[in-house]
């Protein structure tokens, strides 16, 4: 433990090697989606807005199983730091079973009853009308969409980073190329607006699972996975999983809620409002893929330490990804700001949306920097073992705080719009607060490998030292 040593090179050697390609995968699988808002600008606001709607559904479906995904990432990326197969066979059957049925529930609401599901976040019929053959066609890639994110989970947890990098890339080609073919109706295809844009989703989706099954069938060197492992969730696996992944669950879902409800008062702008909240959710939905990426990144590597008893590494890298992640994240912030309106056409907004949409980037940048080390330091928590911090005190505030602050803003005191926007990131400051207390305490360390359990009470005794 003594001699273990986390300084700035051997952080960004780690940071190359790892966490900048899983961030960069993760980029382009978000990217795919924002294609859509992007290509359909062309079709005027209200297509742009319609699409955003639909992009919100997909973020509360992602909110419900995401939980599981992070909760196995937690279990596989521990159990590779002790080399234990087969436990994370049993994690990676539970989530996959769990996700996908969490993805049947939201793809057979979508292409059964669209018109429902889109009228829970907005009254314009006009969008309705547009958004439903969209969500529709989307529903069915919703299963596609789980496969994916936890296989490539699986893949960044033993550190084969490539797969899902290559598989990204060809999924985000085949996007570009069938919205260009069908939005337009080029080569003799029907024009098909905002429909053509989800053939375009549904397609890529089946190009990346093909892609990443093709490159997990093919490696039989670093992990197999057995059925019978993958299912044998007896001997207490299924209550310490269980354990863990409720609280992440948890967080998750409510945080996914939470931000339904925001959405709903989105919805409940002008139609202008509306777009230029489809456009930013796109420039943000950028920042926040990447950070998202070196997040699982650093789940990864904090995971690994943990799981393999070097805790005190994991602790220092923490620290390290917390000042590094929101660093770059201003500096993207600061840039999108400087060239809002280039970034802003590519749309098609007006000239109220445009106006909207540089000022919510004015504020964003005080917003997101703070947001992403809150994310970044919460989902550490969840690779060193500890979940229910993390949870409690984001959905506290979340429900306390930025909720009923927009809500009231929005929907009961009817503020101007960027006055409504503003009010969503009222909580991060709290967040970060208590957060940045509880990161350097380190009893979010709460290894479940036996390797790591052993190195605990070296691990307290040594940070002990430190502050004394």
């Amino acid at each position: 433990m003594k001699n273990e040593k986390t300084n700035w090179g051997n952080f960004f050697r780690i940071v190359f090697t790892i966490a900048l390609p899983i961030a960069f995968q993760n980029f382009l699988s978000t990217t795919a989606s924002m294609v859509d808002t992007i290509m359909i600008g062309s079709q005027g606001e209200l297509s742009v807005a319609a699409v955003g709607i639909c992009s919100q559904i997909t973020s509360l479906f992602f909110s419900s199983y995401f939980g599981f995904a992070s909760g196995g990432l937690l279990f596989f990326s521990q159990y590779w730091g002790a080399r234990n197969e087969k436990g994370i066979n049993r994690a990676f059957g539970l989530a996959l079973t769990c996700m996908l049925v969490i993805s049947l529930l939201f793809g057979g609401t979508a292409v059964t009853n669209p018109e429902f599901i889109l009228g829970i976040y907005t009254d314009k019929e006009a969008i309705i009308a547009i958004g439903a053959p969209y969500i529709r066609i989307v529903g069915f890639a919703y299963p596609l969409q789980v496969l994916a994110m936890i296989v490539s989970f699986l893949m960044r947890s033993t550190e084969r980073v490539k797969p899902p990098l290559i598989s990204s890339i060809l999924a985000l080609i085949t996007n570009f190329a069938l919205n260009w073919i069908l939005i337009y109706g080029r080569f003799g295809m029907p024009r098909m607006g905002a429909a053509g844009a989800a053939v375009g989703t549904l397609v890529s989706g089946i190009v990346n699972i093909i892609v990443l099954f093709i490159f997990l069938m093919k490696d039989k060197n670093t992990l197999v996975l057995r059925l019978k492992d993958m299912f044998s969730w007896q001997d207490g696996f299924l209550k310490e999983y269980m354990g863990k992944c409720l609280p992440i669950i948890l967080n998750e879902l409510f945080y996914g809620i939470g931000q339904m409800l925001i959405n709903i008062v989105i919805g409940h702008q002008s139609e202008s409002a509306i777009a230029a909240m489809a456009a930013f959710r796109v420039l943000e939905g950028f920042v926040f893929a990447f950070f998202g990426g070196l997040a699982d990144a650093s789940s990864v590597v904090v995971g690994k330490e943990v799981g393999s008893g070097h805790l005190m590494n994991g602790y220092q890298y923490v620290k390290k990804f917390a000042i590094l992640c929101p660093t770059i994240t201003f500096c993207i912030c600061l840039t999108g700001l400087t060239l809002n309106r280039p970034m802003l056409s590519l749309f098609g907004l007006g000239a109220d949306a445009m106006f909207y949409g540089k000022f919510m980037i004015l504020i964003y940048l005080a917003a997101g920097t703070i947001r992403t080390c809150n994310y970044i330091m919460n989902s550490c928590y969840r690779a060193g073992g500890e979940a229910v911090f993390g949870t409690l005190l984001e959905i506290i505030c979340l429900f306390t705080v930025s909720v009923p602050a927009t809500w009231i803003a929005g929907m009961i005191l009817n503020l101007p719009f960027l006055a409504v926007f503003a009010f969503i990131y009222t909580d991060e400051l709290i967040r970060l607060v208590f957060e940045l207390w509880y990161t350097r305490s380190g009893k979010w360390i709460k290894p479940v490998t036996e390797l790591g359990r052993a190195a605990l009470p070296e691990f307290k005794e040594t940070l002990s030292m430190k502050r004394s």
